[in-house]
């Protein structure tokens, strides 16, 4: 266990993408808690906001659409001990410098190249997110349907916009996971095991890295291996 905890010392940062409804933050939270980091979600970005004088309605209209208001008070989060950052996506982080890259809420783009982040993604059908959203928020489950669609189509506008990548892209993480099935307690278990696991590859050298590394040849071709040579054109 002290030998995890040593390992995970080396991340800076979580990024969590989720699916509205997927549960993802709650298993953000979850995770802060477990860890012993710091979550910055939409509440802490309302709370600064406030200390800023922007209304939560302010911050809710442009919370995924544009990033003058997002940029003053996530600036301002700077000010807050480390973290761990959660979706849109969610940051959960231990760097503030690594949180003010992430700013404009594209965190899983803006550090994809940082070996010391862990991306997740958390997804989930429709239906198991509509029953989530009329259980949490109190809502029919018309409403709920509404709103669901309305922030995904927000979150992956604003993706393509800015960045021209898709939220749903799954390589833009280390791991993704589906809780139709898979309680939140378990997805915790599983992002804080990927955590300690890419930990302790963070100083292997990229050219070392990928599924074929320790892996030989196969003894024989695979039963469906065709020769570049043997392959014809298809009948016109």
């Amino acid at each position: 266990m002290d030998e995890d905890r040593s390992a995970i010392s080396s991340m800076q940062a979580i990024t969590i993408s989720r699916e509205y409804g997927s549960g993802g933050g709650e298993i953000a939270a979850r995770l802060a808690t477990r860890l012993g980091w710091q979550l910055i979600d939409h509440e802490v970005v309302v709370r600064v906001a406030e200390e800023l004088g922007v209304s939560e309605a302010e911050a809710e209209e442009y919370d995924e659409r544009t990033e003058s208001i997002v940029s003053r008070i996530l600036t301002s989060l700077q000010a807050i001990p480390p973290t761990i950052p959660v979706a849109p996506p969610v940051l959960v982080t231990t760097d503030a410098r690594a949180y003010n890259k992430a700013r404009h809420r594209a965190a899983q783009v803006l550090l994809a190249a940082r070996r010391d982040v862990l991306h997740v993604r958390v997804v989930a059908p429709l239906d198991k997110r509509i029953v989530y959203v009329m259980q949490r928020e109190g809502l029919d489950q018309t409403a709920a349907r509404a709103r669901i669609q309305l922030k995904d189509r927000d979150r992956t506008r604003y993706l393509q916009l800015e960045y021209n990548k898709h939220p749903g892209d799954p390589d833009l993480y280390d791991l993704v996971v589906n809780t139709s099935v898979l309680d939140l307690d378990s997805v915790v278990d599983l992002v804080s095991l990927a955590l300690e696991r890419k930990a302790r590859r963070i100083s292997t050298p990229t050219g070392e890295l990928g599924p074929a590394t320790g892996l030989s040849r196969y003894p024989d071709q695979p039963g469906d291996f065709r020769p570049p040579e043997s392959v014809t054109e298809p009948p016109a």
